[in-house]
């Protein structure tokens, strides 16, 4: 009798027609996997049967195999969209217990915490308050929302042009008269709160051949000034020796030391500044600052971030300083196809994937990642389609069984 092969093609095929319907209906879901029907035929277990005898009664769904080849990266722009590229899953925590996900689509939480549609938390590596990273273990990664701390100026960085050809200044130097100096520029410094000064570096010829002296102020008004120490150049105009106000050689070449009053404290301590005039030069050319920068830098406020290539999350302040907030962690199985599949683009550990190794983008098996941007369903429309044909083919073809096997008992009832 041919209804058992028939019916269990129906069944078959009625699962290969689910297949594709699932695969289709998700083409556009983002980080999602296409499935692949796979059938196992079967038979009848007796011990009189010849083995060249034996008749199949039919075919069995064997399994639905996931199938994880990578699908198209799309640019969205959108700072924690991140797409996986190569190998590896998102962990996410649901209420403590670890799930995986390709779906890389995320966003904060009132708490700042990072997460996905369902709520469900990244893991992955935390950050101090330095920006350094702690990979020991992963835990659900939050943006801190806190203004980043100020840093107070120490080291002030200048580079001038003095032209050899200048006159020097017949009366005493003096900030506010111009016609005492020959060459000055102002940078804004940082104390110990954010707060900003002015500091101004002065330059006068002096009357002895290839020589300047160098002055300070600080604040606005204008402090009173402050003798930095003496600037020496060779023929070529290279700086060749510094001296400070007391006519003692510079501890470095080119560095003077002085003091301004800690705005932070009210001026109740002193801020220890460093110059570097390194790269001064005495060429018959116009006077000119050819560089000049400090390290300080105020508080900041968190305008965006971005996630590099190894899941460095990295957030960008309104005071241009970058710090590392967290790096995102993924997670590779020997068996993927062993994952069990939880709906809402999830996974499950089990026994048959084996245990998670979970690791920096970027090493070992670990595919990398690209911020800004989302990985499309793997799913291929038009093979879908094509699948779609055939396992009507195929269930029109079992019910023909059917229907056949009818004739033959009719045929035999009317004998």
């Amino acid at each position: 009798m041919s209804y058992q092969q028939a019916l269990s093609g129906l069944g078959a095929a009625s699962s290969d027609l689910d297949v594709i319907g699932n695969n289709i209906a998700n083409a556009n879901t983002v980080g999602f996997k296409q499935g692949s029907a796979q059938f196992a035929d079967m038979y009848a277990n007796s011990m009189a049967t010849a083995v060249n005898n034996q008749i199949g009664i039919g075919t069995k769904l064997a399994e639905v195999q996931q199938q994880f080849s990578q699908g198209t990266i799309t640019t969205t722009n959108q700072a924690l969209d991140v797409a996986i590229n190569g190998n590896g899953f998102y962990q996410l925590s649901n209420n403590g217990s670890i799930v995986y996900s390709r779906n890389g689509v995320f966003h904060l939480d009132n708490q700042g915490r990072i997460v996905n549609s369902a709520g469900l938390q990244l893991m992955g590596y935390a950050a101090n308050s330095d920006g350094v990273v702690n990979s020991a273990s992963t835990v659900p990664l939050t943006v801190p929302t806190s203004n980043v701390a100020p840093t107070a100026t120490k080291n002030i960085t200048a580079a001038f042009n003095l032209n050899s050809q200048d006159t020097a200044p017949t009366g005493a130097f003096d900030p506010t008269d111009s016609t005492t100096f020959n060459q000055s520029t102002s940078v804004d410094v940082y104390d110990s709160l954010g707060g900003t000064q002015k500091v101004s570096v002065y330059f006068q010829k002096s009357a002895t051949t290839n020589t300047w002296q160098a002055y300070a102020t600080y604040g606005d008004p204008v402090s009173a000034p402050i003798s930095l120490g003496t600037m020496a150049f060779n023929s070529s105009g290279t700086l060749t020796s510094t001296t400070d106000s007391s006519g003692a050689a510079t501890a470095a070449t080119g560095k003077f030391t002085f003091s301004i009053p800690n705005g932070g404290d009210g001026g109740a301590t002193q801020q220890a500044l460093t110059i570097d005039l390194n790269g001064t030069t005495q060429y018959g050319a116009k006077d000119g600052v050819t560089n000049i920068a400090q390290d300080g830098n105020s508080t900041g406020e968190l305008t965006g971030f971005t996630v590099s290539t190894d899941g460095t999350l990295t957030g960008n302040y309104s005071n241009g300083q970058t710090k590392a907030l967290g790096q995102i962690a993924i997670a590779n199985f020997n068996n993927q196809n062993g994952l069990q599949d939880l709906g809402g683009n999830v996974y499950a550990q089990t026994s048959a994937s084996g245990a998670p190794q979970v690791g920096v983008p970027g090493s070992t098996n670990h595919g990398t990642l690209q911020g800004g941007a989302v990985e499309n369903s793997n799913v291929d429309l038009t093979s879908e389609l094509v699948n779609l044909i055939t396992a009507q083919r195929n269930y029109q073809a079992n019910a023909q069984t059917i229907k056949t096997q009818q004739t033959v008992d009719q045929t035999l009832i009317n004998l």
